[in-house]
C-alpha cells in the first residue's frame, strides 16, 4: 500500500512539473510582463497628475485666474433680479438619518430666496420617512423658503429617473442653473456665491464642482482609509483633469442648457453623473473644479455599505465605457487629445486597469510566483514602482502617512470586489444595473438616542430603533475574501518553508487583511445590518 502511494505521488509530481513547465511558467511570465507594464502606466499617470497639481499650486493657477469670475451683487435698479434663477435638487431614498442635514444646508444657502427653488425628490418607500421628509419641507416653506416636495409613483431609473422627472416641472423653465446634492451633502453657505459666477461669466462652462469634505473621516480605520483615497482623487486627479482637459466625471452645479444639449439624464448605467459628464464633454463643454469650496458628506462606515458603493463605482464606469467607446472615438466636436484623455486616462486606465491590475499582480501573480521557482519578478516591479505610486497617492493626505500600510493592504482587499464589479460592467451581466443606496448612519451629527426623531407632542418616537434581524452564515461572512486570504497565507507559509522569494511578510499580512475583511471585522458594526 505504501509503495503504491509513493508511486501515485511520484506520478502526480511528474504531472505537476510537466504542467508547470509547459503551461504555468509561460502564462505566469506573460502575467508578470503585463502586470509590470500596467504598473508603469499607472505610475506615469500618477506622476503626470501630481506635476499638474503641483504647478497649479506653486503658481496659484486657481480657477478664478483661468476663467472670468466676479462676485454676484444685487443691481441698484433691478435688485435681486441680477441673480440668476437656481434650482437645487436633492434626490433621496429612505434617508432617515440625514434628510434634515441636507435639506437644512440647502435652505441656508446664501442666495436670494426669490431666486432659488429647492426641489426635494423623494423616492422613499418607507412611509414614515416619507412623512418626515414632507414635514421638514413644509417646516422650511413656512419660514419663507421656496422649497417643493416631489414624489413619483415608481422608482424607474433610480436617481437618474428622479432627476429627469424633476426637470419636467413647469417652474424649472425659470431656472438657468441646477445644483445637485446627494442626501448626505451639506454645502457651505457661500457655495452658490462662489460657484455660480463661473457659469454666469463663462458661457462655455457647463459644470462647476467643489471638493468633498468628510464629516465622519475619523469614525473608524475604514473611513480614514477612504478619506486618503478620495482626498487624492479630488486634490490631485480632479485638479489635473480640470486644469488640462477641463473634464472630470462628477456632479456639482450644472448649466441647464448643457444638460439639455447633452441629451438629459439617462438611466442606462449606475453612474448617471459620469454618463452625463461624458456626453456633455463630447459636446465641447468645459468643467471647472474649485477645490477651495467644500461640501460636507458622509463616508460609508460599514463594510457592507462600502462594498455596495464600490460595486456601483467600479461596475458603472466599466459598463459606460462599453456603451460609449465607439461614440467617443467617432466624435468630431472635440480634439483627439481630449478623446484620448477620456478613453485612455479616464476610462481605460482610471476605471479598468487600476481595478484589475491591482488584484492580479498583488494577489495572484506575486503569490503564485512563490510556487514556481523558474519565475522571478524584478525588484523594481515589486518594490520601487508600487512605492512610488503609493507616495503619489498619500500626498493627498500627508497627515495620514502613518496609516499607509493599512491603506495599501485594504486597497488590495477591495481590489477583489472591484475587479469582479468591473468585469460585470464590461460583460454587461449579473448585477450590472443593481442600485443599492449607500447606507448612511449620521453618527457624526447626532446623539446616540432617537430624541431628534420624536414629535414634541408625542412620547412615541416617529422612527423606531432598527430591529435586530438574524442573518445566515452566507450573509454574515464574505467567503471570496476568506478564500483569497487562506490562499495568500498558504503561499506565505510555503515561502517561509522554501526560503526562496522572501515575500512571506507581505503575503502573511495581506492574507490576514483578507481574513479580517472576510469575517466582517472592518468598519462600524451596526446590529442587524
Amino acid at each position: 500500500m505504501a509503495a503504491m502511494t509513493q508511486t501515485v505521488m511520484a506520478v502526480l509530481v511528474q504531472v505537476w512539473n510537466l504542467v508547470r513547465v509547459t503551461l504555468v511558467v509561460p502564462l505566469l511570465r506573460l502575467a508578470i510582463f503585463l502586470s509590470l507594464a500596467t504598473t508603469v502606466m499607472i505610475l506615469v499617470e500618477k506622476v503626470f497628475a501630481g506635476i499638474v497639481s503641483l504647478v497649479v499650486k506653486i503658481f496659484s493657477l486657481k480657477p478664478e485666474k483661468r476663467y472670468r469670475w466676479e462676485p454676484m451683487r444685487p443691481d441698484l435698479e433691478t435688485g435681486n433680479l441680477a441673480y440668476p434663477m437656481v434650482l437645487i435638487q436633492i434626490p433621496m431614498y429612505n434617508e432617515k438619518e440625514v434628510y434634515k442635514l441636507s435639506i437644512g444646508a440647502a435652505c441656508c444657502l446664501d442666495w436670494p430666496s426669490d431666486r432659488m427653488i429647492i426641489q426635494v425628490l423623494d423616492d422613499s418607500t418607507d412611509l414614515t420617512v416619507k412623512d418626515l421628509v414632507k414635514l421638514e419641507c413644509e417646516n422650511w416653506k413656512s419660514k419663507g423658503v421656496n422649497i417643493t416636495y416631489e414624489v413619483r409613483n415608481n422608482r424607474q431609473g433610480y436617481k437618474a429617473g428622479a432627476l429627469k422627472e424633476g426637470m419636467k416641472h413647469d417652474y424649472v423653465q425659470e431656472c438657468d442653473y441646477v445644483a445637485i446634492f446627494d442626501a448626505d451633502f451639506q454645502p457651505e453657505s457661500d457655495f452658490l456665491m462662489r460657484t455660480i459666477p463661473f457659469l454666469v461669466y463663462n458661457p462655455d462652462i457647463a459644470l462647476v464642482q467643489a471638493r468633498w469634505k468628510f464629516v465622519n473621516a475619523d469614525e473608524c480605520m475604514m473611513t480614514r482609509i477612504q478619506e486618503m483615497s478620495l482626498n487624492y482623487h479630488f486634490k490631485i486627479e480632479q485638479e489635473a483633469g480640470s486644469s488640462t482637459f477641463a473634464f472630470f466625471g462628477f456632479n456639482g452645479v450644472w448649466r441647464i442648457k448643457a444638460i439639455d444639449n447633452a441629451g438629459g439624464w439617462k438611466d442606462r448605467t449606475t453612474v448617471e453623473d459620469m454618463d452625463l459628464a461624458v456626453r456633455a464633454g463630447l459636446e465641447g463643454w468645459k468643467f471647472v473644479y474649485v477645490g477651495d469650496v467644500h461640501v460636507k458628506s458622509e463616508l460609508p462606515s460599514t463594510f457592507k455599505a462600502y462594498r455596495n458603493q464600490q460595486h456601483r463605482w467600479s461596475c458603472g464606469p466599466a459598463n459606460l465605457l462599453k456603451k460609449m467607446a465607439m461614440e467617443i472615438m467617432k466624435n468630431e466636436k472635440v480634439s483627439i487629445w481630449k478623446k484620448f484623455h477620456m478613453l485612455y486616462s479616464f476610462f481605460f486606465l482610471g476605471k479598468i486597469v487600476i481595478q484589475t491590475a491591482t488584484f492580479i499582480f498583488y494577489c495572484v501573480v506575486i503569490p503564485v510566483s512563490v510556487l514556481v521557482p523558474e519565475v522571478e519578478i524584478p525588484q523594481w516591479g515589486v518594490v520601487y514602482i508600487p512605492t512610488l505610486i503609493t507616495v503619489c497617492i498619500i500626498l493627498g493626505t500627508p497627515s495620514s502617512i502613518h496609516l499607509v500600510i493599512f491603506w495599501l493592504l485594504f486597497q488590495n482587499v477591495m481590489s477583489l470586489h472591484r475587479i469582479k464589479a468591473a468585469l460585470t460592467g464590461l460583460l454587461d451581466a449579473g448585477r450590472v444595473n443593481e442600485w443599492i443606496v449607500t447606507e448612511k448612519l449620521g453618527n457624526a451629527h447626532k446623539p446616540k438616542s432617537t430624541d431628534q426623531f420624536k414629535d414634541s407632542s408625542n412620547t412615541q418616537p416617529l422612527i423606531n430603533k432598527p430591529k435586530t434581524t438574524q442573518t445566515n452564515i452566507w450573509q454574515r461572512y464574505y467567503f471570496s475574501e476568506i478564500w483569497v486570504g487562506l490562499f495568500l497565507l498558504s503561499c506565505g507559509c510555503f515561502d517561509i518553508a522554501t526560503r526562496r522569494q522572501g515575500y512571506f511578510i507581505y503575503l502573511i499580512l495581506q492574507g490576514i487583511a483578507f481574513l479580517i475583511a472576510g469575517f466582517g471585522y472592518v468598519g462600524t458594526y451596526v446590529p442587524g445590518s
